[in-house]
């Protein structure tokens, strides 16, 4: 009985006859011969259909075949060094499962308005199965890195009584006889799963009502955000450095063929592993961009270009430490020796994808949080829960949040954060 592989498999089964379920993505013919490009989900190669080596009957199939039909081919794998995939199948059988036509997308340029309107479709494409692929190494590679660190997964609720950001910039649902949101982090939350576990991580979706259009924001995206106890801001450092580089390497050891597929330089993304990463003050970033120009003043956020320009004058991740307390939020720690910064650090992805990390050590003194979340005009009853964690055996503790998609885009060199996520929602897109 011909043995049933998937594409990635062929490697295993050369000069084997097997059997494979495909879709056909495009095709091309000379006289006697057919070319079918296929795919079957796990990668994309050629099949060969010789007229004289099949019978009439599969030779007229294979030249009938519309795009994205689907059907079984068996034949023989052979080594194809011509070919980015290196292997190809000589067909001697095809068998049709379900029929295509008109196909929306055919091989050639589209916009990205109508791509995204057939999203549904477009993932069955080239560059979304290479960025899928390297999205679902870097999930498998996040759980692999904090399980060998001893972390715990905790899972925050989606729907809150609360802004942990104080912000206004939410979707507000009517929940039973009372309002909530849709989470914009579960980071207070993963503070209490910190005082219960040590050291514990969430990995879920967040949403932000925010009214942006820009290339880097989305209105639902995926969050990795760990918590540790007994933990300083430098020792939570090291911690991001090393799951961004191991991120990285897992990506170069475990996804060659999608990372050819875009493209993308390995050797550009080795430099990317070696810790630790540099530093530098907000301060002395402020100084940098004065230096070159830019009208920024002390206190002010630094806007998608400062971020460009900041990481470009690195070949790696850097960190920017210590920014102004009216920039950040309530519940960080402001720095010991100074009372105009939090312990905190953003990380600036190089190549001018800015930040996709921010972090920092909590504030751990009941009094100082109390006054700080009275001063940020935040219901006291709302954060009843989050202040018994410094009432009840408070101990230093520290975070950080990376946003999945940014971290994808940049590792991916993508445009724009909608490529990489599998149904990008933002202000003017819930479809499909």
């Amino acid at each position: 009985m011909v043995q049933k592989i998937r594409i990635i498999d062929a490697k295993d089964h050369v000069d084997e006859e097997v059997k494979i379920g495909v879709w056909l993505t495009d095709k091309r013919s000379s006289g006697k011969i057919s070319f079918l490009q296929l795919r079957d989900g796990s990668a994309f190669f050629q099949g060969v259909v010789v007229k004289s080596q099949v019978s009439e009957e599969v030779f007229e199939l294979a030249k009938s075949l519309h795009q994205e039909s689907s059907f079984y081919v068996t034949g023989v794998i052979h080594r194809d060094d011509r070919s980015h995939f290196g292997y190809e199948i000589e067909v001697s059988n095809l068998e049709l499962v379900g029929e295509s036509e008109g196909y929306p997308i055919t091989p050639k340029e589209h916009g990205i308005d109508f791509l995204l309107d057939e999203r549904h479709l477009w993932l069955r494409s080239k560059r979304p199965f290479a960025i899928m692929q390297i999205r679902n190494e870097m999930i498998r590679a996040t759980y692999e890195f904090f399980n060998q660190e001893g972390f715990i997964k905790i899972d925050p609720p989606i729907l809150t009584g609360s802004a942990p950001e104080g912000t206004t910039e939410l979707f507000h649902i009517e929940y039973f006889d009372s309002d909530a949101y849709l989470s914009q982090s579960g980071q207070l939350y993963m503070e209490a799963g910190a005082q219960a576990f040590g050291k514990v991580f969430s990995f879920g979706p967040t949403f932000r009502a925010e009214k942006s259009k820009t290339r880097r924001h989305l209105t639902e995206f995926w969050m990795i955000e760990p918590e540790m106890a007994f933990t300083t801001q430098e020792e939570s450092l090291q911690v991001q450095e090393r799951y961004i580089a191991y991120l990285v390497q897992s990506v170069i050891d475990n996804c060659a063929y999608p990372l050819q597929l875009l493209g993308r330089d390995i050797e550009t993304l080795k430099k990317y592993t070696k810790l630790p990463y540099p530093r530098i003050s907000y301060d002395d970033a402020i100084k940098m961009l004065q230096d070159h120009g830019t009208d920024i003043q002390w206190g002010a956020d630094f806007g998608a270009p400062d971020e460009t320009y900041i990481s470009d004058q690195f070949e790696q991740p850097v960190f920017v430490l210590n920014y102004p307390i009216a920039i950040k939020p309530f519940y960080m720690k402001p720095h010991p020796t100074r009372d105009d910064v939090y312990l905190c650090a953003d990380l600036l992805a190089p190549e001018g994808y800015g930040e996709i990390i921010g972090g920092s050590e909590r504030e751990t003194d009941f009094d100082a949080l109390e006054a700080r979340t009275k001063a940020a005009g935040l219901n006291e009853k709302d954060y009843e829960w989050y202040l018994d964690l410094r009432r009840f055996g408070s101990t230093p503790h520290s975070g950080f949040g990376l946003g999945f998609e940014r971290a994808i885009t940049w590792i991916c060199h993508l445009d724009h954060l909608r490529e990489a996520i599998p149904f990008p929602r933002m202000i003017n897109r819930i479809y499909p």
